[in-house]
């Protein structure tokens, strides 16, 4: 199975400036997960933030908070670790669409009549990065595959205070049922393929 660009969400989770100097390698973190954020913005794929208690541990940077606006994103300020209790997964499960039947339907005999209403369904492929892995970033994947959602997170745009703790959460998540995948890997599964209108832009971000 492949990531589809048409059934994905990104979330970014806590890239917050009083928590990433702390983070194992950080920069790197950041890097991708600005990367992740642009990728997001040039394939259409909607973009979503997070924020653990932003009085205490402050916004996300500005590198992240700045790629997040560029893709016309939220921030979700939360207490929980997990952000599904703090409004997380409505966000993610916007109000269903409803396609109306159209204006003769009634004339027709009841049994070739279509529904007055046909649901849409949302995206339900989240690919989700963030920091701590082990904390925040474990407790969302994990309520996120509770409520149903199909989870892949994005291991080298996510990292904690040490090693141990990061490998653990990746080692927990992947017994769980989440995908585990690079930033490399989404944005050629997002592509799909060389002749993909974006396919120079999103070369230029990977490399």
């Amino acid at each position: 199975m492949l990531l589809d660009p048409d059934d994905s969400q990104l979330v970014l989770v806590d890239y917050q400036t009083r928590l990433m100097p702390a983070i194992f390698g950080g920069e790197q973190v950041l890097a991708n997960a600005v990367k992740l954020a642009r990728l997001a913005q040039l394939m259409e794929v909607p973009v979503w933030g997070t924020a653990q208690n932003p009085d205490k541990l402050g916004p996300n940077t500005p590198e992240v908070h700045s790629a997040i606006e560029a893709a016309r994103g939220k921030v979700l300020s939360k207490m929980h670790f997990s952000a599904v209790p703090d409004g997380l997964a409505d966000w993610l499960r916007p109000p269903v669409r409803k396609v109306q039947a159209g204006p003769n339907a009634r004339s027709l005999p009841k049994h070739l009549q279509k529904p007055a209403a046909v649901e849409e369904p949302g995206r339900s492929t989240i690919v989700i990065a963030g920091c701590e892995a082990h904390v925040c970033l474990l407790q969302t994947a994990l309520d996120l595959l509770e409520q149903e959602f199909d989870v892949w997170v994005v291991t080298d745009a996510c990292s904690s205070r040490t090693e141990r703790n990061r490998d653990a959460a990746f080692d927990r998540l992947a017994g769980n049922g989440a995908e585990l995948v690079t930033t490399e890997m989404v944005a050629f599964e997002w592509l799909g393929s060389a002749d993909h209108p974006a396919f120079r832009d999103v070369l230029g971000l990977v490399k």
